[in-house]
This record gives C-alpha cells, sequence and structure tokens, in this order.
C-alpha cells in the first residue's frame, strides 16, 4: 500500500498548523506532502519557481533524506517532523552558519517546552539526555559573491518506535531517542510543528533586530560541547581534544591533546565524556 494511502491518526494538517501559528515570516506559504525524496529538494526546486522568503514544506515520510556529511535520515511515514523552510537574508555566505543557528534554537525551544532538557551539539543537532533527537541540514545557494537563498531543514523523532530506530540505525540508532519515548506520551505533530515555526520566527527576528551575536550568546548557553572531551574527524583526519566553544563565524574551536588550537569547519564530533 502506498503511504499516501494509510490513515493516519495524527496527521499533519496545514489548518491545525495554522491555528497555532503566529509567526510574521515563517509560514508565509506552506506545502505538505505525503512523501517526497527530501523536503529540501522540493523546496529547492520551489525557490527556483520564484517561491517567498518563510515558504514551508513538511512532508510525511522521505525516501532519500540526508543529515550532515551526506548522512541518511531515517524519514518513517506519519511518525515525525520533517520540515524545510526557505529564507533570503541580506548577509554575505560567510555569516550563513551563525545565521543557520536559528534552526537549532528553535527545536531546543520546541522540546524545551515539552519539559525536556534539549541541548545542542555542534553545529546543529538536538540532544536529550545525550540522545540524538533531531538535526538540521542547511543548504546555502550564491549568485557571484553574493548570498541567495538559505534553505534550512530540520528531522525530528517525535513519536516512531525506539525498536524501528535500532533496526534502521543499527548501533547508531542506541545514540538517538524520539520524543515520545522521553516525555512518555504521544507527541502532537501539528502543536509541535507549529511550536518550532513560531520559535524559529522569533529567532529570526532576533537576528534581524539585534544581529549574529545575540544569536550566539543564546546558542552558547544550550551548547553541550564547550569543556568537554571531544572526537573530530574531519577531512580523513581524526583527533581528541577539548571543545572551546564556538567562534564567532559558527565553526567549533577545540583545543587538541598537544595544545593545539584547531577551528572545525565541518566535521563530526563525538562526545568522549
Amino acid at each position: 500500500m502506498a503511504p499516501e494511502a494509510l490513515i493516519i491518526q495524527d496527521a499533519l494538517s496545514i489548518e491545525l498548523i495554522r491555528r497555532r501559528l503566529s509567526a510574521q515570516v515563517v509560514g508565509r506559504q506552506i506545502y505538505l506532502f505525503g512523501e517526497v525524496p527530501s523536503t529540501n529538494e522540493t523546496l529547492r526546486h520551489l525557490t527556483k519557481a520564484g517561491a517567498r522568503e518563510g515558504t514551508v514544506v513538511l512532508a510525511e515520510s522521505q525516501t532519500a533524506g540526508r543529515g550532515r556529511l551526506g548522512k541518511a535520515w531515517f524519514s518513517p511515514f506519519g511518525v515525525n517532523l520533517y520540515a524545510s523552510i526557505l529564507f533570503r537574508p541580506t548577509i554575505s555566505p560567510e555569516a550563513a552558519p551563525v545565521f543557520s543557528f536559528i534552526a537549532s534554537l528553535a527545536l531546543a525551544d520546541a522540546i524545551r517546552a515539552l519539559g525536556l532538557p534539549a541541548a545542542i551539539k555542534w553545529p546543529n543537532d538536538i540532544l536529550v539526555e545525550r540522545k540524538k533527537v533531531a538535526g538540521v541540514l542547511a543548504e546555502v545557494a550564491t549568485a557571484g559573491d553574493r548570498l541567495d537563498y538559505v534553505i534550512l531543514g530540520v528531522g525530528v523523532n517525535l513519536n516512531v518506535d525506539r525498536q524501528a530506530l535500532l533496526e534502521a540505525l543499527g548501533d547508531a540508532g542506541h545514540a538517538a531517542a524520539a520524543l515520545r519515548e522521553l516525555t512518555g506520551k504521544e507527541i502532537d505533530r501539528n502543536a509541535f510543528s507549529a511550536s518550532f515555526l513560531n520559535f524559529l520566527d522569533e529567532w529570526l527576528l532576533v537576528y534581524r533586530d539585534r544581529g549574529a551575536a545575540a544569536l550566539l550568546k543564546a546558542w552558547r548557553d544550550r551548547d553541550i560541547l564547550t569543556g568537554r572531551r571531544v572526537q573530530v574527524r574531519e577531512q580523513r583526519i581524526t583527533f581528541d581534544g577539548r571543545a572551546r566553544g564556538v567562534h564567532a563565524d559558527g565553526q567549533l574551536v577545540v583545543e587538541d591533546s598537544k595544545g593545539l588550537t584547531r577551528k572545525v569547519v565541518a566535521g563530526e564530533v563525538r562526545l568522549l565524556d
């Protein structure tokens, strides 16, 4: 049976999301699909066709969802949140990494609103009790030396079963969790979607009104890595060290075992303690 033919008790609904939506920019246009290769790819096509800033793409499932570093994102039908949002900020391409922090801040706030102690693991993973529950994939397009647009794609494990995570992810499934498991109750996907979009809009306005410094301060307050021992894998190089925080450009600063300071641009970081 095709996913679109399935009956979902908690199906996503644009109408139900809009009832709770108070955002000024985010959600000006919302598209909802049953199944797409990825919400980022779908929004990319809409962007080329002239989609406005704040356009949101939601899907019940993804057949080729991706996280950072090209890793597949497990996207079962009808249980989680898969969303992508379009932004057209008037910033330089170099400022995009910090701008992308609006997504992890919004996710952390939406999850904290459920009563869970959400923290951010650089650059944009969300952990609860050291289990990954959500992630962000930022895609940037440039036109010459200027930024054309930013697409922020998010995946949140809301109601997926632990057994399904383990079967799909193998050993990596032990490091993941769903919010239903952590709260002990079913998550209303429409309410959570609206909450996330509202927080995302709030952080967008913070960035516009108060700049990157305000965003970085809030992000650092939720950061789980600073002061912790970590292992970094980047460009075929692996090293251990201690995280010293995030630089003003959004890169992670790590002091390695020899006392040398390194800036991590796009590596994979694992907590060691």
